[in-house]
């Protein structure tokens, strides 16, 4: 109820949500200042605090604190901020400015750099897959290279990639303070690697034609022998791709992200430059040594930033044992979601002979925006929080800036993922029809391809919730929860919802769409609450208002492109693909323009009423 007060009471109670705690959402920052009372040493009024409480504090106004004041603005007489220079001004400002939000800027500016290297890479790589269907077609040649290329990128994921974000740089970065120590742990665990590749790459160098059978078994006998030479040049890479991935694991723990950002780009780069230079006089054997090369490049790239952080070989280090302890969760983690796939095929293959294919349609529009804008925040918010569970560990933090991080790098991912998810389910047709209806791919697969879209996309919003959870873990050194959970949903809750609509009538392949989004929202729910049992509530962010505001503003996107799409363009077909992209086009600047300003407005009415309510 609101109090009737002097005018250096309300004062008091202006300063009230001005010395409220740092950690606050950024809009409330926007009004953020010093009180004048605090401007003179009083102590701050602590939140929750009455104004009794204050007073009892044994601070008073001043004489001179009143309306007729000289004016001031952060402490300084308006005179003499008159002959502060740039830099003087610049530096009060930032002062202004507080951590989480400084540490959110960060943040964004890292998943940006790791956004622009996953859209360069995934940019070169269609030009490395115009310049293989340019040169080799859809000949036998090429299908014995694609299998011989699949053995070492298989075998990293298992070996490899996965340990660099569950494992590797969770554990360096709590070695970040100790460099000497962690120069000997990264040289232990790139010399059991090294070993443990050489040994792989004499393995399958030696065993190439039964490798080949097992993969290309169908293939004529001439095609076979190319597969198993292919694949003496294509296991080389696994060697170099795996030492790039420590190196990039060992600078993620550093917040060094440039270089590592762009592995991939130099990757198809290099298969692009082979395939153009050699590929008339060598033929496919210049794509596999393109991915030799590439693979090499990969570390070459990354030298530079090494500075200061040279490994030191050692044969042993402490540590080695629970980098071990913390990737075992995670390589059962990884059998379970292929055991999931191939759940999945099944069940895909009994509701019709081209359900599969529709699936992988669906599933690579879904996987860009995950890839994109999930995948860049979740790695570029992993080393903040192994540093923060560190010191909390040590004694040296409280969890809180833990969960404030955590909830900068959700709030980055709702405000992103749930508009790409309503405009995808809005103009999932145009979208199917301009990238893949061409050739043998029918309208009637476009509409099918769009509802199967449309039943995944509600678990897009969860699927990408959910692996900043799982990274949160990760830099807790918390494997065993996300393994755990993945076996639950993955397996038990996916068949569940996958086979409850087979009771009642035939199964149909949007059926395993809305299965897969249940399972995705099963597994961001069940890893929320086992966070939040760790880690504390995270109440005080606003993470449930930011994104009620964010869906409300989505909502009014979709209702905006639905009512303008048939009111800007004729209802006749495209002629051409390029019209077809400029209506797309036309159509996502406007449903941008909408989102903008209705989740700006909800913003600014939730500060005003926020500020109204606390005044």
């Amino acid at each position: 109820m609101r109090q009737n007060c002097s005018v250096a009471n309300r004062r008091c109670r202006i300063s009230r949500w001005a010395a409220l705690p740092y950690r606050l959402p950024p809009y409330s920052q926007l009004f953020r200042s010093r009180s004048r009372r605090e401007k003179r040493g009083a102590p701050p009024i602590q939140p929750g605090r009455s104004l009794q409480g204050a007073r009892e504090s044994g601070w008073k106004p001043s004489e001179g604190d009143g309306p007729d004041k000289p004016e001031k603005e952060h402490g300084i007489s308006k005179g003499k901020r008159e002959g502060m220079n740039g830099q003087e001004r610049f530096q009060r400002l930032i002062r202004r400015i507080s951590p989480w939000e400084i540490e959110t800027l960060h943040l964004a500016r890292d998943a940006t750099i790791i956004a622009a290297g996953n859209i360069t890479s995934r940019l070169i790589g269609l030009l490395r897959e115009t310049a293989k269907s340019e040169l080799f077609g859809s000949s036998g040649p090429l299908s014995a290279f694609e299998a011989a290329a699949v053995v070492p990128i298989q075998l990293y994921d298992l070996l490899v990639g996965g340990m660099v974000s569950s494992a590797l740089v969770p554990v360096f970065r709590e070695y970040a303070d100790r460099l000497p120590e962690l120069r000997r742990l990264v040289g232990a665990v790139l010399l059991w690697i090294w070993l443990m590749m050489g040994i792989v790459v004499l393995l399958v160098g030696f065993a190439a034609r039964p490798v080949a059978w097992l993969l290309a078994g169908g293939l004529d006998p001439e095609l076979l022998d190319l597969t198993a030479s292919l694949l003496r040049w294509t296991i080389l890479a696994v060697w170099w791709i795996a030492t790039a991935g420590v190196i990039s694991g060992l600078l993620q723990a550093f917040q060094r992200f440039t270089l590592p950002a762009f592995t991939a780009a130099v990757f198809n780069a290099a298969m692009v430059a082979a395939a153009l230079l050699l590929g008339g006089r060598l033929g496919v054997t210049a794509l596999a040594l393109g991915m030799v090369a590439g693979s090499v490049f990969q570390v070459l790239l990354q030298l530079p930033a090494l500075y200061g952080l040279w490994p030191q070989l050692s044969w042993y280090h402490p540590a080695l044992l629970r980098i071990l302890q913390l990737y075992s969760p995670v390589v059962f983690g990884l059998a379970v979601n292929q055991i999931a796939i191939l759940l999945s095929y099944h069940l895909a293959s009994r509701t019709g002979p081209n359900s599969i294919a529709w699936m992988r349609y669906a599933t690579t529009l879904i996987q860009f925006p995950l890839g994109l804008v999930v995948t860049a925040i979740s790695v570029a918010i992993l080393p903040r929080l192994a540093r923060l569970s560190v010191e909390a560990r040590q004694g040296k933090e409280s969890l809180e800036p833990f969960r404030a991080t955590l909830a900068a790098g959700l709030r980055m991912v709702i405000v992103l993922i749930v508009p790409a998810a309503f405009g995808l389910y809005v103009l999932a047709d145009p979208v199917i029809d301009l990238l893949f209806q061409h050739g043998r791919f029918t309208a009637a697969d476009t509409a099918v391809v769009a509802g199967v879209l449309r039943g995944y996309l509600p678990g897009l919003i969860f699927a990408a919730i959910d692996q900043p959870l799982v990274f949160a873990f990760y830099a807790r050194q918390d494997t065993l929860t996300p393994a755990v959970v993945g076996l639950i949903c993955n397996v038990g809750i996916y068949l569940a919802a996958a086979l409850a609509p087979a009771l009642f009538r035939p199964l149909q392949v949007t059926d395993l769409a809305v299965a897969n989004s249940v399972q995705w929202a099963a597994h961001a729910l069940l890893m929320s609450i086992l966070l939040i049992r760790q880690v504390g509530p995270m109440r005080s962010y606003g993470l449930g208002r930011w994104m009620l505001r964010v869906l409300v503003a989505s909502l009014i996107m979709a209702l905006g492109i639905t009512f303008a799409w048939p009111r800007m363009f004729p209802p006749v077909p495209p002629s051409t693909h390029l019209e077809e992209a400029m209506r797309l086009l036309i159509a996502g600047s406007v449903g941008l323009l909408i989102y903008s300003l209705a989740l700006g407005g909800l913003t600014w009415f939730s500060a005003f009423r926020w500020l109204w309510i606390r005044s």
